[in-house]
């Protein structure tokens, strides 16, 4: 694998992470809309869980990006 094949590798895996944090922070918006309370405590818990697994792919990845701060900016 050449290092064009990496670093696109690496983008990927980087976009994939973000795409999944955002779905992430989108079902417990419209969770909360739904129910017009908070997401259940378990599910938010198990989101962050799923969110710190991703920025810790993205991180390997591609350190240094706006990813941590924006992510850890959600309510």
């Amino acid at each position: 694998m050449d290092s064009d094949e990496k670093e696109m590798l690496k983008d990927l895996i980087w976009l994939n992470a973000v795409i999944a944090t955002e779905l992430i922070q989108i079902t417990e918006n419209t969770s909360q809309i739904l129910r017009k309370e908070a997401p259940p405590a378990s599910c938010l818990t198990d989101h962050q869980a799923l969110r710190e697994t991703a920025l810790a792919m993205a991180e390997k990845y591609r350190p240094g990006t706006a990813l941590p701060g924006h992510l850890r900016g959600h309510q």
